[in-house]
């Protein structure tokens, strides 16, 4: 099963998306949001608004609240991982809207709760009580405030600082309440909310952007991988030591060149190897992927890192995906450029043998702090032999400004010094996120257009 001689794909590949969908995608997000705000206008809200007093704050809670709302849906759309918006925009695009729409739609859902209250308040009681009597007597009330808390537990553990501090698979579970949190928190706008029940035009939004939201989870978070898995039967065929805290995992299955995978793409993986199955890991394919087999490499860096390496040959696999937009879909030819950092070699070594470049046309520059951490000597040894391809390594621990070792931090164009064409190149970047983010500076301030740049970070 182990080879280092990974020849360009012969498999079939996923077809390209059309350039069309990712503007139609964004432009349907935006009309969303002008659509809730003209139903709000439609059913009095702008001029209870012009009146003042009590029910101007309770109006403009009400858009407040129509507005996180929808927001929160098109926050279900954006997790529901559909293949098309996942090929559109690219993980790294879908991660910064999820982040933006979760804490905006957080902060107006703070904003509808206070003033409405504040509004219903006005005059009778104080907005303690008010708040008690909206929760305990209202339809629906008692589960948003039990949703609000489910939410606000998901963006407490989106802060960055507090993510640091958790193990992915903890994240990724507290994560997963979010779908619950939004269950809970939207109906009683179906039972109270006067933008809803008072406008059939509203009714019919609302109701399709409710089924569109909760079809898509079920269609594409369980559906989709229930039938990939029954069809592709994945198991472990070997597990390879690579070196320091690496380790490869060979699987094979059935029918896996129908499976709509190309290089530089990751799956979520699940070994059904015991306690822990359940807790799924995100890994990038590590060799170009064949009709007869995949391979991902990992780094020991938690539980569920660590327990690769002691996986036993037959053991079931189940993944989702594939995701992930560092792919060669939109290739045309001419110089390559790919930049590594770290465990981030492991998508640019399958687009090394997926991408058609001609020999001499491929320069690898690998990011590692010292030459016992350059893994895949042999593989690399085999592009640079038969397919031409130039690996620059680039050792030593990094200046913390710089994407380049403290040594060369310094100088100046070291990009365009290693790769004289490299404005003319596409450029694949894949590492940590603040080194990815400085290596893509480097590739635009060498002339590269942005287009041409094309990165995957190894955040969540």
């Amino acid at each position: 099963m182990t080879t280092t001689a990974v020849p360009v794909s012969r498999r079939s590949r996923p077809r390209a998306t059309p350039r069309w969908w990712r503007d139609a995608g964004a432009i349907a997000a935006g009309l969303s949001l002008l659509v809730v705000t003209a139903l709000w206008v439609g059913n009095g809200g702008l001029r209870e608004l012009a009146g003042g007093g009590s029910a101007a704050v309770t109006a403009a809670g009400r858009l407040a609240g129509l507005w996180a709302s929808d927001l929160l849906l098109l926050q279900v759309l954006l997790m529901a991982r559909i293949p098309m918006v996942e090929r559109s925009f690219g993980q790294d695009r879908l991660a910064r809207w999820h982040r933006w729409t979760g804490f905006t739609s957080f902060w107006l859902m703070v904003l509808h709760i206070v003033t409405v209250t504040i509004g219903y308040a006005a005059g009778t009681t104080n907005v303690l009580v008010q708040l008690g009597d909206l929760i305990w007597t209202y339809p629906g009330m008692l589960l948003a405030a039990a949703g609000t808390l489910l939410l606000l537990l998901v963006v407490v553990t989106s802060i960055r600082a507090a993510r640091r501090r958790m193990r992915y698979e903890s994240w990724h579970l507290l994560h997963l309440y979010a779908y619950l949190g939004v269950a809970l928190a939207l109906p009683h706008q179906i039972w109270t909310g006067s933008d809803f029940a008072g406008s059939a035009l509203a009714r019919a939004y609302w109701w399709t952007l409710y089924g569109a939201a909760a079809g898509a989870v079920l269609a594409y978070r369980i559906a989709l991988p229930l039938r990939r898995n029954r069809r592709h039967r994945l198991v472990v065929a070997e597990v390879v030591p690579e070196g320091r805290g690496l380790t490869s995992v060979y699987l094979t299955g059935e029918r896996l060149g129908d499976l709509p995978v190309r290089a530089g793409q990751f799956f979520h993986w699940r070994f059904l190897d015991g306690p822990g199955w359940t807790r799924s890991n995100p890994f990038s394919l590590s060799a170009t992927p064949r009709p007869d087999m995949l391979r991902i490499t990992v780094k020991s860096q938690g539980d569920g890192s660590a327990r690769v390496a002691t996986l036993k040959p037959g053991t079931r696999v189940l993944v989702e995906g594939p995701y992930g937009k560092l792919t060669g879909e939109g290739y045309d030819g001419g110089p390559v450029v790919l930049m590594a950092c770290g465990i981030g070699i492991t998508p640019l070594l399958s687009l090394l043998g997926e991408l058609p470049y001609r020999g001499g046309e491929a320069t690898l520059i690998y990011r590692a702090r010292s030459e016992a951490e350059l893994a895949f000597r042999g593989e690399l040894e085999w592009f640079a032999r038969e397919r031409g391809v130039r690996v620059v390594p680039l050792l030593g621990h990094r200046a913390g400004d710089s994407w380049l070792p403290a040594g060369l931090a310094g100088e100046p164009d070291v990009l365009r010094q290693i790769v004289p064409r490299v404005a003319a190149a596409h450029v694949y970047i894949c590492g940590p996120e603040e080194w990815a983010a400085l290596a893509r500076a480097a590739a635009l301030g060498a002339g590269v257009k942005p287009a041409r740049v094309h990165t995957e970070l190894f955040a969540w």
